[in-house]
């Protein structure tokens, strides 16, 4: 029977919840010694303040003030105890949100960075060299991920950023938009189309076609070919943008971008050639995807203008 009392005063603190209004309320009362006091400072409703007291005192399990209607109100033992660690955890709050305010504020510590894949490797390492050179109190990493393990990181906080094309953002995430981006026809010099001044999907029916597969990205570029009515003949499909270039400069075919390499060349080094693409559709916009509020860090929001200065379009 002892051990089960026991076990019960050691588990009630447990179930105890109170606010840090809560704790306003009653230091203020506990000082003032009234609740028509407490009211007028706060600017508070008198019957708001002596719910809170009541609520605060069954909370606890104890009672904080001894209620005389002509002396107003006189702390319990137990209230001067607890009074005294009151103003303490308020004044700890107050600097908690100072020194929250003070991180958000500075640019400064990690920022974890995604990036599309199939642009990572033209952008990325370039624009961190650059923001790292002009705020040394970052330090950026990076991750290159498909449109949904974009969405999926930022929902669950693995990173903070990521740069991508605003290709079915949900809701609950921020597109921050930098630009929009015309679609190209990538091809081998010698394909019977590179000389071109420009292109549309009715050009492309009769020649194989290099897919870019990637979730969401590939729907995107057969949605040129949709749009028209169009079925086009894809020879070949890869999830490497850098495979797909090597493919289209040895002749497998042709294949479309929005992100233009700085070069012309593929990584194997052969040539390439871009032809704009004409087409009913809108150019895609290219932008930062973030969490809601996220641009409330300073160091996120400095990145993004850092963005529209520093990527290549």
């Amino acid at each position: 029977m002892i051990d089960g009392n026991r076990s019960n005063r050691h588990h009630r603190p447990m179930q105890t919840r109170f606010t840090l209004r809560q704790l306003e309320y009653f230091v203020c009362a506990a000082e003032t010694g009234s609740i028509v006091s407490a009211s007028r400072i706060l600017n508070v409703s008198s019957p708001s303040i002596s719910t809170a007291l009541t609520q605060l005192e069954d909370q606890l399990g104890t009672s904080l003030f001894v209620r005389k209607r002509a002396q107003g109100l006189s702390l319990t033992e137990a209230g001067r105890t607890l009074a005294a660690q009151a103003s303490k955890i308020l004044s700890e709050s107050t600097e908690l949100t100072r020194l929250a305010g003070n991180v958000s504020a500075a640019v400064q510590g990690p920022l974890r960075l995604g990036c599309l894949v199939s642009f990572a490797q033209i952008v990325v390492p370039a624009l961190r060299r650059s923001f790292e050179a002009e705020h040394p109190e970052v330090t950026l990493s990076q991750a290159e991920l498909t449109q949904p393990e974009i969405f999926a990181a930022l929902r669950r906080a693995e990173i903070d950023l990521s740069l991508s094309y605003a290709i079915d953002v949900p809701d609950d995430l921020e597109f921050h938009r930098i630009n929009a981006l015309p679609p190209f026809v990538m091809l081998a010099p010698d394909h019977p189309l590179a000389r071109r001044i420009s292109l549309t999907v009715q050009d492309l029916t009769e020649h194989a076609m290099v897919l870019l597969d990637l979730p969401l990205s590939s729907d995107y570029f057969l949605s040129f070919f949709n749009k028209a009515g169009i079925k086009p003949i894809i020879s070949e499909r890869t999830k490497d943008m850098a495979v797909a270039r090597s493919l289209v400069a040895n002749g497998f075919g042709y294949s479309i971008v929005n992100f233009r390499p700085v070069g012309t060349l593929a990584p194997d080094g052969k040539p390439l050639v871009f032809v704009p693409l004409n087409s009913e559709l809108p150019n895609i916009e290219i932008g930062v995807l973030s969490a809601k509020d996220a641009m409330k860090r300073r160091a996120c929001a400095t990145f993004l203008k850092h963005c529209t200065r520093e990527i290549p379009l």
